[in-house]
């Protein structure tokens, strides 16, 4: 699946277009690297995006090619979250 497909239908960032803008900013790692909006999104892979100063990261661990708001946070698990300075990198 599209890595911003999935952080829409999962509902990490509620629009597809703006999943598309965030990633091409380079706001979202797959794996620890850097991924485009056409990155391809599998089972177990670890996403780590960031929102401002804060880090999300999740481990996928279901598939959908839609889902309901109340089911959307089945579609992953979240490893940590922690906040970053804003000046700081994200990885070396």
């Amino acid at each position: 699946m599209r890595l911003d497909k999935f952080l829409k239908v999962s509902r990490l960032i509620k629009r597809r277009t703006v999943a598309k803008d965030v990633s091409e900013q380079g706001r979202v790692w797959l794996n620890g690297r850097e991924a485009k909006p056409s990155s391809t999104v599998k089972l177990g892979d670890e996403l780590t995006i960031q929102y401002g100063t804060k880090l999300v990261t999740v481990r996928v661990e279901r598939l959908a090619e839609s889902t309901r708001k109340d089911e959307a946070g089945e579609l992953y698990t979240l490893v940590k979250e922690e906040t970053r300075q804003p000046d700081e990198k994200v990885w070396d």
